[in-house]
């Protein structure tokens, strides 16, 4: 077979499909494969007219149909199968080729490929890919790590299909080894938290007005003309106006309310809690969907559990709206400040040097997260790239800071009348946490001391200590 396709998708259900697509859309010859050929030829059959496909049956086939350096996309599920895939791949391919896994891998599972076929002379390119199969179709953002010698050539085409904002590509280089794969996680972590906060906005909105799903919709419709406007807020408004065929009720109203996930967020908190970073808001928005998803415990606790708790009473309804407005954008701004301190730790952690306001910039086009206020976020990072937390950035100083006042009256509104608002809470928690002066953890570490001898340092004097507390209390230097 002539090689002379410029790059090759291997998987083709919906995602390598419609990147294949976005591919020869922009003028690449695709080569294309899958395990069934049936696919590969509905492909051909149903866009083939869309630009210059290189269709093959199998996998030798489809490597020599490319050209040196060989590009080879990866699209399948992500765990055993992306390894049968690299270990049928390996012995077609020779130095310098390029293994591209743009599915949603844990990133040490990237680490582990990287690692392992650099000592054969490969690259691996371990991809985030964002915004779903349209994204993939029209323009994802993506989030390449690997070499910087692979993104050389790999990058170009990579930033021809992506997103683009204001003439920019919702693409650039994150990092070495598995910097693209966690950048991905983390994204998929804030868009948890963002939908939990969005939850909990339409859920009070319900409640405190007695509104229909419609009319919430409106109101996020409003609110996505404004400092919220984003892709979520957007499909929100549509998906709460939307009316089920069958019933005629509204749609969100006959969905069963059990949350489930795929993943991602349960990662983004294990390596959170590995990393020791705060990422509250995220942990709470996957705590809540295995929590809507607890059926047993719900049933044992519905109509059981008292609740004491008095009616959400709301006498202005355009003020409430204004409150509850504001408590999401604060809650929203310390999800995304969490993750990007995340993003800093693991940088520093494995040596990937990530551009956080260039993560920011890829993120504001194609992506589930996008936002008009990542743009604040990409100046914040480009005022200062070491910026240690962005709600010290003085844009979000003064936005959150303004929003205060309504954030705590939401919280506060939520809890006396039991209505849960995990993501909400535990965001003004942080926020409050924080920025204070002095926090109570003086007194666990010395309870551990106590009963652990784990030493303290003191606020006066520097040096760890240790008091002798079943002895004669008095204190020594560690």
């Amino acid at each position: 077979m002539t090689a002379r396709a410029q790059i090759g998708v291997t998987g083709l259900a919906v995602m390598g499909r419609n990147l294949a697509r976005n591919f020869a859309r922009h003028g690449y010859t695709v080569a294309v494969h899958n395990r069934s050929y049936g696919k590969t030829q509905s492909l051909i059959e149903e866009a083939g007219d869309e630009g210059d496909f290189v269709p093959s049956e199998s996998m030798a086939d489809f490597v020599a149909s490319l050209e040196r350096p060989r590009k080879v996309v990866i699209m399948v599920k992500a765990g055993a199968a992306t390894d049968a895939v690299i270990d049928e791949l390996l012995p077609l391919l020779e130095d310098g080729d390029i293994v591209v896994d743009a599915g949603n891998a844990h990133f040490p599972d990237t680490i582990r490929r990287e690692e392992a076929l650099r000592e054969r002379g490969l690259h691996f390119v371990g991809t985030g890919v964002s915004g779903g199969e349209e994204g993939a179709l029209l323009g994802p953002s993506i989030m390449p790590g690997g070499t910087r010698e692979s993104y050389e050539s790999l990058g170009p085409i990579l930033e021809a299909i992506s997103a683009k904002v204001d003439g920019t590509p919702c693409c650039t280089y994150v990092g070495p080894g598995g910097a693209g794969h966690f950048v991905k996680m983390v994204h998929n972590g804030i868009e948890y938290a963002d939908m939990q906060l969005i939850a909990e906005a339409y859920d009070l909105l319900k409640r405190g007005l007695g509104a229909t799903a419609a009319e919430i919709g409106q109101i996020f419709a409003e609110w996505n003309t404004g400092d919220l406007e984003s892709f979520l807020i957007e499909i929100t408004a549509d998906v709460l106006q939307h009316v089920d065929a069958e019933t005629g009720s509204a749609f969100v109203d006959i969905v069963l309310d059990q949350a489930e996930q795929k993943g991602t967020g349960r990662w983004t908190v294990q390596n959170g809690l590995d990393l020791g970073v705060p990422i509250t808001g995220i942990a709470e928005a996957t705590f809540a969907r295995a929590l809507s998803g607890g059926v047993p415990q719900r049933e044992a606790a519905r109509g059981t559990l008292p609740a004491h708790a008095t009616d959400l009473q709301v006498t202005d309804r355009a003020a409430f709206i204004e409150d509850v407005r504001q408590a999401l954008y604060a809650s929203k701004v310390v999800a995304y400040s969490q993750g990007f301190d995340q993003i800093a730790a693991a940088s520093a952690e494995h040596g990937w040097d990530v551009d956080r306001g260039a993560m920011a910039r890829i993120w504001r086009g194609g992506c589930i997260i996008r936002a008009r206020f990542l743009n604040r976020i990409t100046e914040a990072y480009e005022r200062d790239q070491q910026l240690p937390l962005l709600l010290a950035d003085e844009y979000f100083t003064d936005a959150v800071g303004n929003g205060l006042p309504a954030w705590r009256r939401v919280v506060a509104q939520a809890a006396a009348a039991g209505i849960p608002a995990p993501a909400f809470s535990s965001s003004l928690a942080y926020y409050d946490g924080v920025r204070a002066d002095r926090l109570p953890a003086a007194l666990i570490q010395a309870q551990r001391d106590f009963f652990g001898a784990h030493t303290y340092r003191r606020t006066d004097r520097e040096g760890t200590f240790h008091t002798l507390w079943s002895g004669d209390r008095t204190e020594q230097e560690a």
